[in-house]
């Protein structure tokens, strides 16, 4: 793929003063859908997202004057990508369609083509006219939630306002391209110990795992607290360990494999379960009963007491586990629902022992903001495990779609190798070389 002048002189480390001289070019390099494959998995049982996701040119939109342009050095891939290129449970091209209805601004984003990609970071090249903090030449990562500043509700939590978006899902000009189209109040300040592929994998995950735990608009953890985390070694489940043991908290991790168990203890967890200890898992009530009894008493036998929180995101064959696990007055916070949205639980224990389930979704830009200060100063490590070249942006969706994966997976855009973008050396050898990525596979 061709490499315009603006992104040569952004991977050469041009200063500010020369990315505003040169042009920003008329179409760019982009991971993205087309209106035309919507239907292309009728009646399929494998949708592989290869044949779906696109590499190629597509044009570069005119900027909002609330808006910036990042060249992107690095992105990091989500599951709301495999939704977008399986076209279900819908296509997201309905959620541009609706957007575009809006006019103005807004219209740009109902295209025949949807550039995806919720998690970035890179090198502003352009500001838009009403952008006050942030400058040509920044190095920045991208946050996920796209809200509308003119929503009451936005400024009582962003999180809540009818027009909050999830950026390159529900909108478009995502992350994962050469360029992304940046609202200003998604940007968040690039930890200058890590380099740019390490910063991608970040803001969606970590904010998430943040506003569920730590918040108080969601669990509000306190010191001593007792945490049951489902997929502790997975991306939002890394997330959400490190939290936990940051806290004060005591992090119980459920994983899958002994390859994850091991991860999940070098993680912190402070008792580590293998999913095939506590047998079978689904929704079914009578299982639900008989496996969250035998959760219950392995976590006393070894903890001592009942989970004060329960961190939800797999949905139908776990959630009436979870409820039935958390202790008296406990919490299930969740975020998801993976294998399935339509979650049933017995009732009597969620009333009758006077628990509490909240939805949690995202995170407002004050959270992502605590959030990423962690990560800036080390106290919160990367879930990155894996990290592809823009070119097989296909085969990392793919490794995502079948759940071969660890954590978070990387994809470089701009940045023609890992490790680059480190602005403070010191920090990085402070925390560690070996320590800065502990689900590194290759």
């Amino acid at each position: 793929m061709t490499v315009d002048e603006l992104s040569a002189a952004v991977t050469a480390g041009s200063t500010p003063d020369v990315l505003t001289r040169i042009p920003v070019p008329r179409r760019y390099n982009a991971a993205h859908l087309r209106i035309e494959d919507v239907d292309i998995f009728a009646g399929m049982k494998d949708k592989d997202v290869r044949k779906s996701i696109h590499l190629g040119s597509v044009p570069m939109p005119e900027l909002a004057p609330d808006e910036v342009l990042v060249a992107v050095m690095a992105a990091a891939m989500n599951y709301n990508t495999i939704w977008s290129a399986t076209f279900e449970p819908l296509p997201t091209f309905n959620f541009l369609r609706h957007y575009g209805k809006q006019g103005g601004w807004a219209a740009r984003h109902d295209q025949p083509h949807h550039v995806l990609g919720s998690d970035a970071a890179g090198v502003i090249v352009r500001v838009g006219d009403g952008v006050r903090n942030w400058k040509v030449g920044g190095h920045v990562t991208v946050a996920t939630a796209h809200v509308d500043d003119q929503d009451p509700l936005t400024h009582h939590d962003g999180m809540l306002g009818a027009e909050q978006r999830a950026w390159g899902f529900e909108t478009n000009f995502g992350g994962l391209a050469d360029y992304a189209i940046v609202r200003a109040s998604q940007l968040l300040p690039k930890a200058g110990h890590l380099s740019w592929e390490e910063a991608a994998c970040n803001p969606l995950c970590a904010g998430t795992a943040y506003r569920m735990l730590v918040s108080e608009r969601g669990a509000n953890m306190r010191q001593g607290d007792v945490v049951l985390i489902w997929g502790a070694a997975g991306g939002l489940g890394g997330y959400a360990v490190q939290f936990v043991r940051n806290g004060g908290g005591i992090p119980i991790g459920i994983v899958s494999s002994d390859e994850k168990a091991a991860l999940a203890r070098k993680l912190g967890c402070e008792l580590v379960i293998d999913r095939r200890e506590i047998g079978e898992i689904s929704a079914a009530p009578e299982v639900t009963a008989t496996t969250g009894k035998r959760l219950g008493k392995l976590i006393r036998r070894e903890i001592g007491e009942d989970p004060d929180i329960v961190f939800e995101h797999v949905g139908r064959d776990t959630f009436g586990i979870s409820v039935f696990v958390a202790k008296r007055g406990g919490i299930v916070v969740t975020c998801g629902s993976s294998t399935g949205y339509d979650h049933t639980y017995d009732n009597r224990y969620l009333w009758m022992r006077l628990k509490k389930i909240i939805g949690s979704h995202g995170a407002n830009l004050y959270e992502q903001w605590q959030a990423n200060r962690l990560i800036q100063r080390g106290r919160v490590l990367p879930m990155l495990s894996q990290v592809y070249p823009f070119q097989e942006t296909g085969e990392a969706a793919r490794r995502i779609q079948l759940n071969e994966h660890l954590g978070k997976v990387g994809v470089l855009c701009l940045a023609p190798s890992r490790g680059l973008g480190v602005t403070d050396p010191t920090l990085r050898a402070t925390i560690g070389e070996d320590r800065i990525t502990p689900l590194m596979t290759a």
